[in-house]
């Protein structure tokens, strides 16, 4: 049954206070998490005024209804009325001389930085804003590193109720004006210099650069990334006066990849954001007041503003600026032990190449602080899932799905359930998942499309510059008409879970037999030489054609692609060995850690790579031309 992890102590995580809370105040009882979750999406307006009550949100206006529910989604109306601060909510828990960070990077040792320090900084930040007489509703955008500098940038951005967007360093010049240009922004924040993969960059250049294709910008305000201008000894205790907004205030605006076009501009409520990161991190991730916390995220990826949540549920955010493999991969599992980190998140492929190294840092002995253990960016196999189980047995692995079009995720962890390796423990609660056939037909037992058929607080209150919601009705709502069509494939398991199948639109169909791109990647990670893979299906003259893409530590001979075919055979279909298979030097990503199957395939029957490409949105551009090369030689001599 590959029942990996069963649990303990439920009596002691968030999720049963929450249940007792409900026992207690509203005489409700629940057998098991099914009938929980079933009454959360049954009762939304019940459900998400529980959720503030038992967070004791504060309103400094009360809202006059809770949720006007509306179809197409994204005119329904949460907490009408209502006036609050996120700031606020995560200032309530700063203590005076407590750790709020714990800060490492490639070039430094660990520094700790108490809420007194992180708050000086925040002043002397919001000084300036107001001094540039930056007001709510502005836009303030950041080209910045993941360091305590953004936190501070971010805090003092909310806190006057501004409105906040972020790029990481690591994106070219090109795509991050194709993103801040939608947003007329009034202010820029940016890091001077930074070092990654051991190399230091000077980013003077690229702000001026910046500077004169915004041309909205009223000043820029550049960081050097030291921390010469911290006071880190600080003992001053420093209260604001927060700006309060309407529930349905901008927070921050999102981008989608932008890989395939023009990014889009994915605007989140302040309230809706509020309410969902203390239901995912506190209820699901069962993350505690004084936790320490950590995600391996850059300031471009949604797990950024999602790691910001966990200081409204008083944990100790702790960052890692720079390559989580330089100089090796054990980087930051040494940061792990050296941290007690009790909550570590990292990308999917993060830990499969760990498995496949079989990196001696990962041990019971060094990491018996870790809680749990977070993955996300794409499905983690089942090898993945048993190996770490197997190195840190008490850990609980709690494998994400959801994305930035809703800052968070909608499948995820449950302390009150086993994980199963491959699946996904549960729904969340509030979110109402269901796995579609092509007739619209809730489906079990078999792959079905993702779609959300309720209303979620989080999700977008619209693109910026979208008027009339047409880009928005189009990205979630065409396919399936009344709900959210997400556009993944998921296997529902009423004992198991959910296992993600990968993206709808990158399915394998040979002869109408479907499968998702995961299962072949899962089966995949069995070979230790091979470090990545991408497959695409791409249609011939009528026939389905599957191209596999390996890149692998030893040259791709016949043996080796006779035992991938095997492999693929035995552990997944017969239909789907592939017809083509081809070494390549890297397997292509967006910054934000998502293969890029679809630009690949539509490369691969003939569109243009500067109509499916957006290189300064990826993580490794140089790849796309080994891609070319072999399309070219592909189309010239077709084989198999």
């Amino acid at each position: 049954m590959d029942k990996i992890w069963i649990p303990k102590n439920y009596e002691k995580s968030n999720l049963f206070q929450f249940e007792k809370y409900l026992e207690k105040k509203y005489n409700l009882y629940f057998s098991n998490y099914a009938e929980l979750h079933n009454w959360s999406i049954k009762n939304l307006e019940f459900f998400w005024e529980s959720i503030s009550n038992f967070y004791k949100i504060h309103f400094d206006t009360p809202y006059k209804s809770i949720l006007n529910k509306e179809n197409p989604f994204y005119k329904t109306k949460w907490f009408a009325g209502s006036k609050l601060s996120y700031s606020a909510h995560i200032l309530r828990n700063a203590k005076n001389n407590k750790t709020a960070i714990v800060y490492k990077s490639e070039s430094s040792n660990i520094i700790e930085i108490s809420w007194n320090s992180l708050l000086e900084k925040v002043k002397e930040i919001r000084f300036s804003l107001i001094d540039y007489n930056i007001k709510k509703g502005d836009v303030v955008v950041g080209y910045l590193l993941n360091h305590p500098d953004t936190i501070a940038a971010f805090i003092a951005v909310n806190s006057l109720g501004a409105v906040w967007s972020c790029c990481s360093p690591d994106f070219g010049v090109e795509s991050i004006v194709n993103r801040f240009s939608q947003l007329k922004p009034s202010l820029l924040f940016a890091h001077q210099k930074y070092t990654y993969n051991g190399k230091n960059f000077n980013q003077e250049d690229k702000i001026n650069e910046l500077k004169r294709n915004l041309p909205s910008l009223k000043k820029t305000i550049v960081f050097d990334s030291s921390f010469d201008n911290w006071n880190l000894n600080s003992n001053y205790w420093i209260d604001f006066k927060l700006e309060s907004v309407n529930f349905k205030h901008p927070i921050w605006v999102l981008f989608s990849s932008g890989t395939t076009g023009k990014p889009k501009a994915i605007t989140h409520s302040t309230g809706g954001i509020l309410l969902e990161q203390y239901k995912s991190l506190s209820l699901h991730q069962n993350l505690m007041n004084g936790d320490r916390f950590f995600w391996n995220t850059t300031t471009g990826w949604m797990m950024w503003n999602y790691s910001i949540g966990s200081f409204l549920c008083g944990a100790i955010l702790c960052i890692y600026d720079g390559s989580a493999n330089f100089p090796e991969i054990g980087v930051q599992w040494r940061f792990a032990k050296e941290a007690k980190i009790n909550h570590f998140g990292n990308g999917s492929p993060f830990f499969i190449a760990s498995m496949k190294q079989n990196i001696n840092d990962v041990n019971d002995k060094d990491l018996k602080f870790i809680k749990t253990i977070g993955a996300t960016g794409s499905p983690l196999s089942i090898e993945a899932f048993k190996w770490l189980q197997k190195k840190l047995p008490k850990t609980q692995i709690i494998s994400l799905s959801g994305g930035t079009d809703v800052c968070s995720a909608f499948i995820g962890g449950c302390a009150k359930l086993p994980v199963y390796a491959g699946f996904l423990q549960c729904n969340m609660l509030g979110a109402s998942i269901q796995a579609w056939d092509e007739n619209g037909k809730n489906v079990k037992g078999q792959t079905g499309e993702l779609v959300i058929t309720e209303p979620m607080p989080s999700m977008p209150i619209y693109f910026w510059g979208d008027h009339d919601f047409k880009k928005y009705h189009e990205s979630y709502f065409v396919k399936n008409s009344g709900v959210w069509t997400h556009g993944d494939w998921i296997f529902v398991d009423d004992l198991k879970g959910i296992l993600m199948q990968g993206r709808s639109d990158a399915t394998l169909n040979r002869n109408g037999i479907r499968i998702g791109t995961s299962e072949i990647y899962s089966s995949l990670d069995t070979i230790k030489i091979i470090k990545d893979s991408l497959i695409i299906d791409i249609n011939v003259d009528g026939n389905s054609k599957l191209i596999l893409f390996v890149e692998s530590e030893h040259e791709l001979d016949q043996n080796l692609k006779s035992k991938i075919n095997r492999v693929i055979k035995n552990k997944c279909s017969p239909r789907h060995t592939p017809n083509l298979i081809f070494s390549i030097s890297q397997i292509p990503y967006t910054i934000s850690g998502k293969k890029m199957e679809i630009p690949i395939k539509k490369i691969f029957l003939g569109q243009s790579i500067n109509d499916v490409v957006s290189k300064g949105a990826m993580r490794n551009p140089e790849c796309i031309d080994d891609f070319l090369k072999i399309k070219n030689q592909y189309l010239k001599s077709p084989v198999g």
